[in-house]
This record gives structure tokens, C-alpha cells and sequence, in this order.
């Protein structure tokens, strides 16, 4: 099933036994580590990096390199369009589908990860947003601070459910209402808060800029083009309303999507008296309130330990963000790279299209896929110690971790456990 992430693999030839124990082993090794070795802040937030050369500077800043991408993501959402227009309706047949599902949302991932958040340099609906009449472009209403990146976490879950839980995800009827529906919504409240509507509410914008936060490309606070350690990034993200929200979004989702390929909850979604999509809308609702109740939980317990603190939901919210770049890699690997290049094979016009084969065995996907869960934890850890010593005191920063341990550890077995199942 296209929407559910070609080339899932069950049965992996690894070891529950080691792949749990060597999880359990690295998450606790690197906290012991970090207590004995780190005992100052390290990270800088938007105040470091080394600056790109000046000519490179200025060719990534000019107009027309700027016009030339939007021109770019323009034209690539128009293709799409006519694909879904006027193709069968089929995903084996028709590149429309695995244009918005592979190449677009799973492709964002290393895109943001090299080059920073691109989708705001080639969001459409910015560049349709410009072409709108200036009658329509009234001056721009302020848009409260308290409404953060909650209409983004909105839109994810919108575009989880419409992937995993939808009546006929791949169906190009159901994708063009959804995107165009999508784009209404966001130009008709562009106009009402001005561009700067994008950047706040749009949930790929956001998706995009989260995952950028661990690029080694960055801007500082003075707006410079420089390269930096991605754990500076990450340190510098926004503590808005709704953060903790998104992060949440992205892993339970992410959790759902390897849970549902589970035989035991396919014969659920089968037999359920409810229906298949009202089932499989409650699971991933559930998959989502999971995660961000542990997180809750975790997060009380961190204040109870060290203190009180006035954001103790959004300090470390930050620490999650490796935590769903790794599930996101190990459950969407494959899918890119089997399915991306037929999906571009097919928009060619080419009849001979390969059948999607895997560039690793399943010995080297199973690796890659504890690795990528094992390793995003294990940033998200030095992510929280690194907060935690700046917020704390030093007698209680190493004690407060301990809930975030625990979450680390819970979130890590689980997330092998899908893998696994």
C-alpha cells in the first residue's frame, strides 16, 4: 500500500534479544558518560556557526536564485496537479500518488536535513500568495502569539490521517480535494495575516523547519549563511505553543504507521463494528495521546525532581526532534528509495519501470532501522543533558534526568518493538 510505506519489512534477521539489550545499553551508557563528563552548557543556539563565503552568500540570497526555486516548487505542484487530474486513477500507473506521499513528504526529510528548510523557499502556495491581486493582499493583520505552531500541528495530523487512516489515501479524487482544500484554507488566511501566515501555520513549513534544526546548514541570529553542529541548531529551536504538539504528532504517527501493519490490529480494522477508517482514526488518535502523555509524565516528573521551572513542557521539547527523525528513517527508508525513483520513472513517461527493490538486504535495512532509532535517542539525550545543565542546578540537573532516561528508554523499546513485531 502506497500510503503505508512500500517495502515494510517483518521478520527481520536481528536479534529482539540484542537489538533491546544494546538499545538499553546505549541510552545508559551516554547518559552515565554525559553526567561524569558535561558539566556545562555546550550549545549555542543561533549564536554559532562558521560563516559560508561571501559570493556564497550572496548567490543563496539573491532574487533570482530566490524567483528560480519558487518558479521551481510552482511548476512541481502544478505537474502533480495534472498528473492527479488527469491520469487514471492508479497508483501503479499514474506518479501522482507517490509524488505527494514519496517524493514530497518522505523526500522533505533529507532535503531539510542537507539544506535547511527548503519548503519555505518552495512552497507554492507563497509564490501563489504573491500573485494574488493587491486588493486581496490587504494589509496584514498581527497574528497572535498564542496560537504558535498549533494550526501546523493541525495540518499534520490532517496529512497523517489522510495517509494511514483515510477511506483511499492513494485515490487521485480524495488527493485532489485534500490539496485543494488545503490550499484554500491557506491563502484565504495568508490574506488575512499577510505571508508571514506561512512560516507560523503552514504544517509542511513547519515540518520542514523542525527537521532543519539538525542540518549542519543554518542561519545565526544576524541572519548569516553559516555551517554548524547540528546540536547548536536543534538548541536554537522556538519554544512556541503547539511545539510539543508537532514533535508528538510526528512520532505517534510515525508509531502508528509501523504499528498498523501488525496482523492482529489488521483483523481489528477488518472486523471492527465501527468500520475501518472511524478504527484506524481512534488508533492513530490513541498512538498520538500515548506519546504525548508519557511525555506529560515525564515532563512532571523532571519539575517535581529538580524544580520548578516556568516551561517544563517546552524545554525540552527540542530532544524529541531526534527521536522522530529516527523513526522517520527507519520506518520511510525504503519507501524513498524503492519507490522514489519509480515514481520519477513514471512521471518521465518511461514504460519500463522497475520493481522496487531495496538497495540493502533485509540484514542491512534491520540494521539501519535499530541504528537510526537507537542513534536518534541517543541525540536526544545529549540534547536534554545539555538543557538540563543550564537550567538546573548541578545538584539536581543529573537527578532531573532521570524521568527523561526513562522516557528515552520507553519511547526506544518501543519503537523496536514495531520494528520487530
Amino acid at each position: 500500500m502506497l500510503a503505508h510505506g512500500i517495502g515494510s519489512q517483518h521478520d527481520l534477521p536481528i536479534s529482539p534479544f540484542y537489538a533491546f539489550a544494546g538499545a538499553f545499553t546505549a541510552l545508559f551508557a551516554s547518559f552515565l558518560l554525559l553526567g561524569l563528563l558535561w558539566s556545562s552548557s555546550r550549545f549555542r543556539g543561533d549564536r554559532s556557526g562558521i560563516a559560508l563565503p561571501a559570493a556564497l552568500q550572496r548567490t543563496a540570497d539573491a532574487p533570482a536564485a530566490r524567483a528560480a526555486l519558487r518558479a521551481l516548487g510552482l511548476t512541481a505542484a502544478l505537474a502533480v496537479f495534472a498528473f492527479l487530474l488527469l491520469g487514471p486513477d492508479d497508483p501503479a500507473r499514474n506518479p501522482g500518488p507517490g509524488a505527494v506521499y514519496v517524493l514530497f513528504w518522505v523526500g522533505l526529510v533529507p532535503a531539510s536535513l542537507l539544506l535547511g528548510p527548503v519548503w519555505g523557499l518552495l512552497n507554492p502556495l507563497r509564490t501563489l500568495y504573491r500573485l494574488l491581486p493587491r486588493s486581496l493582499r490587504r494589509r496584514p493583520a498581527p497574528l497572535p502569539a498564542r496560537i504558535g505552531q498549533w494550526p501546523a500541528t493541525v495540518g499534520l495530523f490532517g496529512f497523517t490521517w489522510l495517509e494511514l487512516a483515510s477511506p483511499d489515501p492513494a485515490s487521485t479524487t480524495t488527493l485532489l480535494i485534500a490539496l485543494s482544500l488545503y490550499g484554500a484554507a491557506h491563502l484565504a488566511l495568508a490574506a488575512r495575516f499577510g505571508e508571514r501566515w506561512f512560516a507560523e501555520g503552514d504544517a509542511f513549513e513547519a515540518y520542514s523547519a523542525l527537521l532543519a534544526r539538525l542540518s549542519p546548514l543554518g542561519r545565526r541570529a544576524d541572519g548569516i549563511l553559516v555551517l554548524r553542529n547540528p546540536f547548536h541548531g536543534l538548541d536554537a529551536t522556538p519554544e512556541r505553543p503547539g511545539l510539543v504538539a508537532t514533535v508528538c504528532v510526528l512520532l505517534g504517527s510515525t508509531a502508528y504507521d509501523g504499528f498498523s501493519d501488525n496482523p492482529s490490529w489488521i483483523t481489528t480494522l477488518q472486523t471492527s463494528p465501527l468500520g475501518r477508517t472511524p478504527t484506524a482514526t481512534l488508533g492513530l488518535l490513541a498512538s498520538v495521546a500515548l506519546v504525548a502523555t508519557l511525555y506529560c509524565l515525564c515532563a512532571a516528573a523532571t519539575r517535581l525532581v529538580s524544580g520548578p521551572h516556568p516551561g517544563p513542557l517546552t524545554a525540552f521539547a527540542h530532544s524529541l526532534v531526534p527521536i522522530a527523525l529516527g523513526y522517520l528513517i527507519a520506518h520511510y527508508f525504503s519507501l524513498l528509495v524503492t519507490e522514489g525513483p519509480r515514481t520519477v520513472i513514471m512521471a518521465l513517461g518511461t514504460d519500463n519501470r522497475p520493481e522496487p527493490l531495496s538497495p540493502l538486504g533485509p540484514g542491512g535495512l534491520a540494521a539501519l532501522q535499530v541504528v537510526s532509532v537507537v542513534t536518534g535517542h541517543v541525540l536526544g539525550v545529549i540534547a536534554a543533558h545539555d538543557r538540563s545543565v543550564r537550567l538546573f542546578p548541578p545538584a539536581r540537573a543529573l537527578a532531573g534526568q532521570l524521568p527523561l532516561l526513562a522516557l528515552m528508554i520507553t519511547y526506544t523499546l518501543g519503537g523496536i518493538a514495531l520494528l520487530l513485531n
